[in-house]
């Protein structure tokens, strides 16, 4: 078992302010609030693989989505919405566009720079969605190509949104995410890709006053997932809840890097993450960024990463990281682990009658089984179960060695 664990009380974090403060605020390597982040092409060029961002990703197999010439004819996007809530379908003049952030990496620059339409879902203010608005993303061919979804919750409104990718495809993707003040919204992102698809999805989320915005990230499916969720606090009393799940299998790569902004006082943020993993090459990493800066009095954030690893072979990073350039905080703290099964946990159960391979999903089941209530959209937990139960199934025929059904 390999834990890393890191909680900050707020003595503790004022000792660390106040002595960098003395000595002028000093940002580490390769810190977030260095990052450069821009709409052209030219101000982020494509990577050699080695750096910080990219550090543990393929580049390699995501060349495709790092080139200039994207285009669209390898997705199409439906959308089935409440009736609360209107969508449209725009061109890329539209001024509503780009309102949540600059792309901050290489496939999300592309991906702005190369769609042509972009598919709006606008919930009016003050209106609650009386159903789920569901967005299906779908990879119909190979062809690299570029998609762009804004999700805007006006204010005091209160929706879910939830967007499905499946199919196959190569496919570099913006989702921009405006939650006015006083917006309740939940955004759920399902990766359930078919075999070979590669997907790199950057997420920029901007929240308002006393909105709170719940974002789900789902990964399964595909080759090589990557999904940069970026959260940013415009104004006082915001809430953000970051939410992810994911399973990989033999030779897939999965990625998610959050990045968390509290650059105003009086937020919050949460964020938990869990995955699984078995097989031969299959690769997890999820890079957590939270920073407070030395406006944001009173912030609350801790963030939390867990990783199972059920088979040999199989390699998970998981990288928390928390940078504080003021010491009027109400806390902040990070947690990381990975580690196989617990040899106690199975053998309690083997000793009460447990057949090993039943006590084994058990065991998985567990270890996600609060998260996954913690999504709050039954069709989405259903899912999720089901698909947990057939990578469970995998798992179990590689230590049994009989075929899977």
């Amino acid at each position: 078992m390999t834990t890393a664990t890191t909680d900050l009380t707020t003595d503790h974090t004022r000792a660390v302010a106040d002595g960098a403060h003395s000595h002028g605020t000093v940002k580490p390597q390769g810190s977030r609030a260095e990052r450069r982040t821009s709409f052209s092409l030219e101000d982020i060029p494509i990577p050699a693989g080695r750096e910080e961002e990219w550090r543990f990703s393929p580049a390699d197999r995501l060349q495709p989505l790092f080139q200039a010439d994207l285009g669209s004819s390898g997705v199409t996007v439906e959308v089935t919405a409440a009736p609360e809530v209107t969508v449209e379908t725009v061109d890329r003049d539209d001024a509503r566009l780009g309102t949540a952030g600059k792309p901050g990496d290489r496939t999300a620059v592309t991906a702005w720079n190369a769609f042509q339409q972009a598919t709006i879902v606008t919930i009016p203010k003050e209106a609650v969605a009386s159903d789920v608005t569901s967005v299906r993303v779908r990879g119909v061919s190979q062809d690299a190509s570029a998609a762009h979804v804004l999700v805007r919750a006006e204010r005091h409104s209160e929706a879910v949104v939830v967007l499905d990718h499946d199919g196959v495809g190569t496919l570099a993707e913006t989702v921009e995410i405006v939650v006015e003040d006083g917006a309740q919204l939940t955004v759920v992102s399902v990766q359930d890709w078919a075999d070979g698809a590669v997907h790199a999805s950057s997420h920029r989320a901007r929240i308002g006053r006393d909105a709170k915005l719940k974002h789900v990230v789902v990964t399964f499916g595909g080759d090589v997932v990557r999904v940069t969720p970026d959260a940013e606090f415009t104004a006082s009393g915001g809430e953000v809840e970051m939410v992810g799940l994911y399973f990989a299998d033999t030779n897939q790569h999965q990625e998610h890097r959050l990045f968390v902004d509290h650059a105003v006082p009086d937020c919050k943020s949460r964020v938990t993450y869990k995955g699984a993993l078995q097989g031969s090459g299959a690769h997890t990493v999820w890079v957590g960024d939270v920073l407070i800066r030395a406006a944001a009095e009173n912030t609350d954030t801790y963030e939390l990463n867990r990783n199972l690893v059920l088979s040999d072979g199989a390699r998970a990073d998981s990288v928390p990281n928390l940078e504080i350039e003021t010491g009027e905080i109400a806390g902040a703290g990070h947690a990381s682990a990975t580690g196989r099964f617990d040899d106690e946990q199975l053998f309690y159960l083997q000793a009460r009658g447990i057949p090993e391979t039943e006590a084994r999903k058990l065991v998985v089941r567990g270890f996600f089984a609060e998260l996954i209530h913690e999504i709050g959209v039954p069709s989405v937990e259903e899912r999720l179960l089901a698909s947990i139960e057939a990578e469970l199934e995998k798992s179990m025929s590689v230590i049994t060695g009989a075929p899977t059904a």
